[in-house]
């Protein structure tokens, strides 16, 4: 396994978000305070970044090119241009249950439905209001996976049968495992995959690899843990930040990693904020594209 390296020149407020597109040999991640959406060209380099006009808590990419992206208000497709330039297409406005809440996490399952969720940016003091949703050719629909406070940490087994989900919250710190439906994509009764309290970190944003082993950035200890299917820890991997925020799999074979990290209020070194990449070994799962389109979008 290689020491991480930084592979990008600025530094996030709050990185979030990887994506891998093994189409074009790029990475995709966001900004969420810093209300960006970045590209980094892997043969060349050359970074972009593009201003969104809301805070984008989780991308996917697009069957019909582009990105969707979750931001405050709704999901929306997006058609990234020359840099300044984006065009929005709302795909599913989002009334939130109350004030000051937004997307956080998401990623589309192999069905190409987009899975999100909501929390409240005010943690003090916290609420329990966050949730699952579900984006597909019927609308954004909620899921049973509700009462949480930071939903973070999705990803599905290879199978796709299988999908985990974390809260993040310091008073939670619990990784859950449910079973799919495979025709509905609707979730069943969780179960506990992991507690996290005893080790080192927050559960954070996650990713699985080929073999079914689910890797979880651990917030707060600057780690990246990685769990057997059976939930046993097999590894922690250091990165040189202290908050870590979302780790994929891309590059040309898939298997480096690929990790975002947060810039902390104090205490803030050259390297928060940076995306890291790790050669781990092991190989991941291409990133599947939202496929669910209603017959007509939204314009905005």
């Amino acid at each position: 396994m290689s020491e991480p390296r930084v592979i990008t020149a600025r530094r996030d407020q709050v990185g979030e978000c990887p994506v891998w597109d093994g189409d074009a040999q790029a990475l995709y991640w966001v900004d969420i305070n810093g209300r960006q959406i970045h590209r980094l060209d892997w043969a060349t380099g050359v970074q972009q970044s593009w201003d969104t006009p809301q805070r984008v808590g989780c991308i996917a990419l697009s069957a019909r090119g582009g990105i969707v992206a979750a931001m405050e208000t709704g999901v929306y497709a997006v058609a990234l241009r020359e840099p300044p330039l984006l065009q929005l297409a709302c795909l599913a406005p989002i009334t939130h249950p109350r004030p000051n809440m937004r997307f956080n996490d998401g990623r589309c399952d192999a069905a190409g439905r987009f899975w999100l969720s909501t929390m409240c940016m005010d943690m003090t003091p916290p609420s329990a209001v966050g949730a699952w949703m579900c984006l597909d050719e019927n609308g954004l629909r909620a899921t049973s996976l509700d009462g949480l406070i930071t939903p973070n940490g999705l990803a599905f087994s290879p199978d796709g049968k299988t999908l985990y989900f974390s809260d993040s919250h310091p008073s939670v710190q619990t990784v859950w495992a449910c079973d799919v439906d495979p025709v509905s994509g609707m979730p069943g009764r969780p179960r506990v995959f992991v507690d996290m309290a005893p080790l080192p970190g927050r559960p954070d944003g996650a990713a699985v690899d080929a073999g079914g082993h689910y890797w979880i950035c651990a917030n707060d200890a600057g780690l990246v843990h990685r769990f057997d299917p059976a939930g046993r820890l097999l590894a922690s991997v250091p990165v040189p930040v202290p908050k870590p925020s979302m780790c994929a799999f891309g590059g040309p074979r898939l298997d480096t990693l690929l990790v975002t990290s947060i810039r902390p209020a104090t205490g803030a070194t050259d390297l928060c904020g940076a995306v890291f990449a790790l050669d781990v070994g092991v190989r991941g799962l291409p990133e599947p594209r939202f496929s669910r389109f209603a017959a007509a979008p939204l314009s905005r």
